[in-house]
């Protein structure tokens, strides 16, 4: 079967190490986290991962159930179909002139993007959005110059209740 992009929605105990239990688990299954976001959930005490992986419909499988075994994991969902997803990014751009400058916040506006920080030689960017509509805007902008990117990876919610 081909590998498919999974989003898994982790309800977790908050306790340290539960991160590294459930990274641990997926190097030991042979498979690679696109990326992992964590934050406390609606219930204290509880912190909710969400981790993007690349997976046949066997791996995800057995993934899942290995993610049961662990004693801090108390909810797991595949969530790929049904939700909500969001990624932040900072971008740092150069800024060589007044012209690159009126650009940039033109696209800025354009990507409803918020503008952070200026400086002479550099605006700092906040973006949110799909992957694709951030490599969009990255694209748009790398021939200023890109300083600097920060990318926090996917968080994303089911709809409906």
């Amino acid at each position: 079967m081909d590998s498919k992009y999974h989003v898994i929605s982790t309800l977790v105990e908050d306790r340290p190490g539960v991160l590294q239990k459930v990274a641990g688990m997926f190097n030991r299954r042979g498979f690679n986290i696109d990326s992992i976001t964590v934050g406390n959930s609606e219930v204290e005490g509880l912190s909710r991962m969400v981790i993007t992986v690349h997976a046949d419909d066997k791996g995800l499988e057995q993934v899942t159930k290995q993610l049961n075994k662990l004693v801090d994991v108390i909810k797991i969902k595949d969530i790929t179909q049904i939700a909500v997803k969001r990624e932040l990014c900072l971008v740092k751009v150069s800024v060589p002139d007044e012209k690159a400058r009126a650009e940039i916040m033109q696209y800025t506006n354009i990507f409803r993007a918020k503008i952070l920080d200026v400086t002479e030689a550099s605006l700092i960017i906040e973006l949110t959005g799909d992957k694709q509509k951030i490599n969009a805007f990255l694209s748009l902008v790398e021939s200023y110059g890109i300083i600097r990117i920060a990318r926090t990876g996917l968080t994303a919610m089911s709809r409906g209740v």
